[in-house]
């Protein structure tokens, strides 16, 4: 590809529009939606339930069963869109897949890669049985019974052990995960999985725990260069905290040695050369000194890459947006950064949020209220983000900010 062969650019609403579906339309969604627009993209949001955050922003939104795929197939033929961008878990790729093969649809990366990471079975599979990477240890269970062997072992074989944690095999932001600490737990994990599971619910992980000092979102991104040959860009590692697996702060860059960055790498692109196309991958890994393993892998934006959005030059959603689209991307880093999110702590429709004011008094924050219709308890509802001159000032900002922030029934 020359120089005269750079992708072209379009206008919005016009027969020269580049179209683009995002199916979830969520808050990474949202911003992955304005960044397109600001290139002059045409954006088509789907979800499955209506004013969803990138619904407010898009130039079309539809609401459909994401996992139905003749539901999905049909859309996707009355839209006709240059690029189909999955932003959830939770969808019908299969279809996808036949869709692709057929010409039917581009799908970011790929559908492939959609597939392979829509549940846990099979990017753990990919990454320990075919890529031979380093993963905590595991099995999958279908039954109850079958995750007691699993923690217990049978038939004279080991088995995971306690403690361990339990995981549905799809589920996003934590949702149906738990630690398991002795064998009374094991039957209120099961339970917990099924109703934390969004496909699903009779399939399970189970994991064993890893000694390690931090873990981290290695940003990874494939895109062309003017050349157009894909190159493999990495982002400064994303330290983040999680609670019942739920991310509530991240911080960017993370301390790391030398040979962890280095083995980080390693892994991360040995995992996103196989998945392959273009666009952003959050690659989660765990770390111990100099040892590094594999956790998981989305191949989208990542939740903890929110602090992107006052830390680098350009966000992980400018990122994913030029990488999709084949332009050049900067993923250097402006400044340290952190976020904290902002749950809902109610349960209702139409929150107002009181002392936002206060929270943007804090020196060097910013606010992204996503502007979810429904609150729940421990629903994520906005993130304060910070930049300052070191990581431990963003992150004690960007949670004096967020706790602020108070979020109420109207």
């Amino acid at each position: 590809m020359s120089l005269s062969q750079l992708p072209v650019l379009g206008t919005p609403l016009s027969p020269s529009a580049i179209r683009v579906m995002l199916l979830g339309s969520g808050e990474l969604g949202k911003e992955v939606a304005i960044a397109l627009q600001r290139l002059g993209v045409e954006v088509v949001a789907v979800d499955r339930y209506p004013d969803a955050p990138g619904h407010q922003v898009a130039h079309r939104a539809h609401v459909i069963d994401m996992t139905d795929g003749e539901a999905l197939r049909e859309l996707i033929a009355r839209e006709k869109p240059d690029l189909v961008v999955p932003e959830i878990e939770a969808i019908a790729t299969p279809a996808l897949v036949e869709m692709e093969k057929e010409g039917a649809a581009r799908v970011i990366p790929t559908a492939r890669a959609a597939w392979l990471t829509m549940n846990r079975e099979g990017i753990r599979r990919l990454a320990a049985e075919t890529l031979g990477l380093p993963t905590s240890p595991y099995r999958f269970a279908g039954s109850l019974a079958e995750m007691r062997a699993a923690i217990d072992g049978e038939d004279g074989q080991p088995g995971i052990g306690y403690p361990c944690f339990v995981k549905p095999v799809m589920s996003s932001s934590g949702k149906g995960q738990s630690k398991v600490d002795r064998p009374e737990d094991v039957e209120a994990a099961w339970d917990y999985a099924a109703r934390g599971s969004r496909v699903d619910a009779g399939r399970v992980i189970v994991e064993g725990m890893i000694d390690f000092d931090y873990e981290i979102t290695l940003l990874t991104v494939r895109a062309r260069d003017v050349s157009g040959a894909i190159v493999t860009h990495f982002c400064d590692p994303i330290g983040h905290v999680q609670v019942a697996g739920d991310y509530v702060e991240s911080w960017q860059p993370q301390p790391m040695s030398d040979t962890a960055l280095a083995r980080a790498r390693e892994i991360a692109k040995q995992v996103t050369d196989d998945l392959g196309g273009a666009g952003v991958f959050g690659v989660e890994l765990f770390v111990k000194g100099d040892q590094v393993w594999f956790s998981e892998v989305s191949p989208r934006p990542h939740d903890t890459g929110l602090v992107t959005m006052a830390s680098q030059h350009q966000s992980e959603f400018e990122l994913h947006a030029r990488a999709i689209l084949g332009l050049p991307v900067d993923v250097s880093l402006r400044t340290p950064g952190a976020s904290a999110v902002i749950y809902g702590g109610v349960e209702g429709k139409g929150l107002v949020f009181e002392g936002t004011a206060e929270a943007l008094a804090v020196p060097g924050t910013d606010l992204r209220l996503f502007g979810k219709p429904e609150s729940f308890l421990k629903r994520r509802m906005g993130v304060v983000v910070a930049r300052a001159s070191d990581v431990n000032t963003a992150r004690a900002n960007a949670k004096l900010a967020a706790s602020k922030v108070k979020p109420r029934l109207a």
